[in-house]
């Protein structure tokens, strides 16, 4: 199961409305082009079928999301102590001593902010992340070995 905020759920389901609506616009090109006849070396056919096969992927692979996703409060452990989706957190990189602002998020936007960074639930950081509590010093396995941070605030 996925979790994602209100906001992200609103995001999702916008996305596949616009892709659903699109749907008619892709068929009309795919007949326009079948009416040019010979359709092997017809490119513009070839073009519209492969995006509707992308956006018809994308629609399943959407209204799955929607189907089997937990919508939780955002920001719903805001001025707490414990760290949960939605949740904007300021950690501190106990190696470096640097400190940075994350959001713990369900799924990356396609837009991201400049003042802070996203972090999946699903990646390592995400998971490492989730109920931890201000203060914690959590460590997550990257690729280039474990790193180790503390949880500063909960903003």
């Amino acid at each position: 199961m996925e979790m994602m905020t209100k906001a992200e759920r609103e995001k999702v389901e916008q996305r596949l409305a616009l892709l659903k609506a699109n749907r008619p616009v892709i068929s009309l090109r795919i007949a326009e082009a079948r009416a040019l006849g010979d359709l092997k070396e017809n490119g513009d056919y070839h073009a519209a079928r492969e995006q509707q096969g992308m956006e018809e992927a994308e629609i399943r692979r959407l209204e799955d999301r929607l189907a089997h996703a937990q919508v939780v409060e955002d920001g719903a452990g805001k001025g707490g102590d414990i760290v949960m989706l939605g949740s904007s957190v300021r950690i501190k990189d106990v190696e470096k001593g640097r400190v940075d602002t994350v959001k713990l998020v369900g799924e990356m936007s396609a837009d991201p902010p400049e003042d802070y960074d996203e972090v999946t639930v699903s990646s390592p950081m995400g998971e490492a992340l989730l109920k931890a509590r201000v203060g914690e010093v959590i460590r997550v396995n990257a690729p280039r070995g474990v790193k180790r941070f503390e949880i500063v605030e909960i903003v």
